[in-house]
C-alpha cells in the first residue's frame, strides 16, 4: 500500500475510534503502524542511523513547502526504536506536515562503564546524533518539500530531552555534519521530556543553562504521577524568569510516565498538540479528533 495513503488511513482509524475508546484501532500498538520511507542520515561509529518520513496527502516536493516535524523516541538514552512515534507521524502527516522520526546512537552498558568519569557521555552522544538529524532535514528540505524555517522537533522522555538540547546547545556537534545548516527550530512537541536536576553535573546536557528568551514555543505533556515533571517545571520557570511565556504544560490526572502512548491519552495529546500548532500558524484547520465521551481530558497547568 502507498505509504502516504497508509498514513492517512492510520489517522482516519484513530479519528473514527474517538467515539469508541476501546476499539482495536485506537489501542493498536506502535509497531502496528507501517514504517515511513526510510533514509540514512549518518553513520555513527560505523552504524547507520535512520529516519522514517511520512508525507501529507497529495504530497509533491515541487508543491508549496510545508512545516516539518522530527521526533525522537525515548528509552532512557539506551533503548527504544523508531516504532514509538509512528502513530504521531502518521497523524501529523495526515494533517499536512512532513513528519519524521529518527533513531540515534546509544552507548551499551559496557561502553558507558568505560567512559571517562565526570561527564554524562551516554546523553552527549544522543544529542550529537539528534543535531545531525535536524541538519539532515534542513539540508534535504527541498526534496522533502519542507520549509526549513518551520521545523518542529520533539520526542518522548529521553527523546524530548535530546530534541531540546540538540536545538539550543551550540556544542556537541559532529564535525562530519554539513556546514551551513543550524539546528534552530520553530516549535517543540514534548511528551514527558526527561529533564533532570542531576544533569547539572554536565552542563552540556543540562537544559537550564542553555535556555534563552528566544526559546521557541513548546507544548509539554505529563502525568501527575510522573517524577520527571519537576525537571520541566523548573525549565518553564526559568523561561518565565527570562520573559518567555511561550511554553505550556498539559497534565493527565493520575497518570504515570509514558501515559501518552495509550488511549485515550494518545489522541488527547495529539489533539492538544494539533491546536497548539494551529495557534502558532504551523498547521491549518480544525483538529479532527473528538474528545472521549466520558469527559476524560488534559488540564492545562497554570
Amino acid at each position: 500500500m502507498n505509504r502516504v495513503r497508509f498514513a492517512c488511513l492510520c489517522a482516519t482509524l484513530v479519528i473514527q475510534s474517538s467515539n469508541g475508546w476501546g476499539a482495536s484501532a485506537a489501542v493498536a500498538t506502535d509497531r502496528a503502524f507501517e514504517p515511513g520511507k526510510s533514509f540514512v542520515y549518518k553513520q555513527s561509529d560505523g552504524v547507520q542511523q535512520k529516519l522514517e518520513v511520512y508525507y501529507p496527502p497529495n504530497w509533491k516536493p515541487s508543491g508549496p513547502k510545508v512545516p516539518g516535524l522530527l521526533l525522537f523516541h525515548g528509552g532512557g538514552w539506551k533503548g527504544g526504536d523508531l516504532s514509538q512515534f509512528r502513530p504521531a507521524c502518521s497523524y501529523f502527516a495526515s494533517r499536512g506536515l512532513v513528519a519524521a522520526s529518527a533513531n540515534y546512537r546509544m552507548l551499551t552498558p559496557n561502553e558507558i562503564q568505560n567512559q571517562p568519569a565526570g561527564k554524562l557521555h551516554h546523553k552527549r552522544i544522543c544529542v550529537t546524533d539528534a543535531k545531525s538529524a535536524i541538519r539532515w532535514m534542513k539540508q534535504h528540505a527541498e526534496e522533502l518539500g519542507v520549509d526549513p524555517q518551520r521545523l518542529i522537533v520533539g520526542g518522548g522522555s529521553a527523546g524530548g530531552h535530546i530534541a531540546v538540547l540538540a536545538s539550543i546547545n551550540f556544542g556537541l556537534d559532529d564535525p562530519a555534519d554539513p556546514k551551513g545548516f543550524d539546528t534552530s527550530v520553530a516549535a517543540y512537541l514534548l511528551f514527558n521530556p526527561a529533564f533532570s536536576a542531576k544533569d547539572s553535573s554536565d552542563p552540556e546536557v543540562d537544559v537550564l543553562p542553555h535556555l534563552t528568551p528566544t526559546f521557541a514555543p513548546a507544548i509539554l505533556f505529563f502525568g501527575t504521577k510522573d517524577p520527571w515533571k519537576t525537571g520541566s517545571e523548573a525549565a518553564i520557570q526559568k523561561l518565565k524568569s527570562l520573559g518567555n511565556s511561550a511554553s505550556e504544560m498539559w497534565i493527565a490526572e493520575g497518570q504515570n510516565h509514558g501515559f501518552y502512548r495509550d488511549q485515550p491519552w494518545r489522541d488527547l495529546t495529539f489533539a492538544a498538540a494539533d491546536r497548539f500548532l494551529v495557534a502558532h500558524a504551523l498547521l491549518k484547520g480544525d483538529c479532527p479528533l473528538a474528545l472521549p465521551p466520558d469527559g476524560i481530558k488534559l488540564i492545562k497547568a497554570p
